[in-house]
C-alpha cells in the first residue's frame, strides 16, 4: 500500500511555498534517499523545480549490472494554480503519485527489499502554474516549455518509461481509477502489452482499462495539432517504449480544479507502477514485442518523423 507515502508527499506539496528542496530533504531524512537532484528552471510564465530520484537496484546499472532501468515520470503543468486557485489541483496527481512511488521504493529498501533494476523517478514541483483554455475543460499550463520538461525528465539511461498523468479533462476515458495506453515507440502506436494488462488486473482486481490514442497525441506539442494531453510527450524525446498511466474520472474534470484528487485512485495507480517496476527489472514484464516491432519497421519503415514538429 502507498497510502502513507501519498499522504506524506501530499502534505509537502499542498502548500503555497511547495518546492523541490523540501521534498528532497524529506526523502533524505525520512527514507535515507542517496541520489536526489533538484534543478530550478525558469520559463516565460514562471519557474518550477525539477526533481529526480534514482533508486539503485541489486543488479542495476548503478551497481555495475545489466538489469534494465525503468523511468517513472510524473507529468503535469503544475501542482497548484495560485493565485487563481487555492490548494492542490487535479493536474498534480501524476507528480504526487510518482513521488509516493519513490518514497515507497526507498522504504522497501530500508526494510530489506531491493528491486533488480534501477528506477528513476522524475517530475517537477510548481505551486503557481498558469492555466489555458481547452475543450471540454480548461488545461493547466506550464511555466516552462514541454521540450524543457522532456530534456530534464527523459534521458538515454531509461529502457522503458511509465508516464503518469491526470487525464480527466476529456470524453475519451469514462471510468474512475486509472487506465493505460498502448505502447508508443519511435512514432509507432503498438499493441497493448499483455504483461502490463495482466499486472493491471492483479493490482485492481478488475478488468483493465485502456485509453485510445490518435496519431496527434504522440506528436510534439507546438505543432498546432490537437492533443489529448501531455501524457505521451515523453515518447517524442526517446527511443525507449513509453506507456501512459492515466488517472481518470467518469465525467470530464478540469486539471485546474481543486478538491478533485482521489486518494484510492492514486494509490491504485502507484501500486500498479510499483508492480511493473518489480517485474520489469527481472525481465518478466515486456512493454512490446521486439521481434514484431522489427518486422513492422522492415515492412513500413521508420515513423520517427512523428517525433518532430514536422514540416
Amino acid at each position: 500500500m502507498l497510502v502513507k507515502q501519498l499522504m506524506e508527499i501530499y502534505e509537502l506539496v499542498d502548500r503555497a511555498d511547495a518546492n523541490g528542496n523540501g521534498v528532497k530533504e524529506f526523502l533524505e531524512k525520512q527514507y535515507n534517499a542517496k541520489d536526489v537532484a533538484v534543478k530550478k528552471i525558469t520559463g516565460a510564465q514562471g519557474s518550477t523545480d525539477f526533481i529526480r530520484v534514482r533508486i539503485a537496484g541489486k543488479k542495476g546499472k548503478v551497481s555495475g549490472g545489466n538489469a534494465p532501468t525503468l523511468g517513472i515520470l510524473g507529468r503535469l503543468g503544475g501542482l497548484g494554480a495560485r493565485p487563481e486557485i487555492i490548494g492542490m489541483v487535479s493536474d498534480g496527481d501524476g507528480a504526487l503519485v510518482a513521488l509516493a512511488v519513490a518514497a515507497k521504493l526507498l522504504d522497501m529498501q530500508q526494510k530489506g527489499d531491493f528491486l533488480e533494476g534501477d528506477i528513476v523517478v522524475s517530475t517537477h514541483i510548481c505551486a503557481d502554474a498558469p492555466t489555458q483554455p481547452h475543450f471540454p475543460v480548461p488545461f493547466m499550463g506550464s511555466p516552462v516549455e514541454i521540450s524543457e520538461v522532456n530534456q530534464e525528465e527523459v534521458d538515454g539511461e531509461l529502457d522503458a518509461i511509465l508516464s503518469c498523468d491526470t487525464t480527466k479533462g476529456n470524453k475519451i476515458i469514462n471510468t474512475r481509477g486509472f487506465a493505460i495506453s498502448p505502447t508508443v515507440k519511435d512514432g509507432y502506436i503498438l499493441k497493448v502489452s499483455d504483461d502490463l494488462l495482466n499486472l493491471m488486473q492483479t493490482t485492481t482486481g478488475r478488468l483493465p482499462f485502456v485509453f485510445a490514442l490518435s496519431t496527434q497525441d504522440i506528436t510534439p506539442y507546438g505543432n498546432d495539432l490537437y492533443h489529448l494531453n501531455s501524457i505521451l510527450q515523453p515518447a517524442t524525446a526517446t527511443a525507449a517504449p513509453v506507456v501512459g498511466v492515466a488517472i481518470t474520472t467518469e465525467a470530464p474534470v478540469s486539471g485546474s480544479a481543486s478538491g478533485a484528487s482521489h486518494l484510492m485512485d492514486m494509490e491504485e495507480a502507484g501500486r500498479y507502477m510499483l508492480e511493473v517496476a518489480k517485474y520489469f527489472g527481472r525481465g518478466q514484464c515486456h512493454f512490446y514485442d521486439q521481434e514484431e516491432y522489427e518486422k513492422i519497421v522492415a515492412k513500413y519503415g521508420s515513423m520517427n518523423h512523428l517525433q518532430t514538429l514536422g514540416r
